[in-house]
């Protein structure tokens, strides 16, 4: 895999990582009750869009983290990973 390719690749999996943990904490600190209980409510109401559009936020400060740091193309890859998180809300809304 070439640098770029592979900068791109830690890019995306920082983006994921970041959507993860926002997830995480948004549904164990902000949602009443368990962890497991805040899922069944999200999935018995359609919530994950609304959520998974929240648990992004973390990606703006990766992405501007490494604008600053000047590594263009891990933020290409944060980029490309806040897509595929929207493509996915934007699947989950319809079904």
């Amino acid at each position: 895999m070439g640098s770029v390719k592979k900068e791109i690749f830690i890019g995306i999996l920082i983006g994921l990582a970041a959507t993860a943990g926002g997830f995480y904490l948004y549904v164990e600190y902000a949602l009443e009750g368990t962890f497991e209980e805040s899922l069944a409510v999200l999935k018995e109401n359609s919530l994950y869009g609304q959520v998974l559009s929240i648990a992004a936020i973390p990606n703006l400060i990766a992405f501007f983290i490494f604008i600053k740091k000047r590594q263009d193309y891990r933020a290409r890859g944060v980029l490309i990973a806040t897509l595929m998180v929207a493509l996915l809300i934007l699947a989950a809304q319809f079904v």
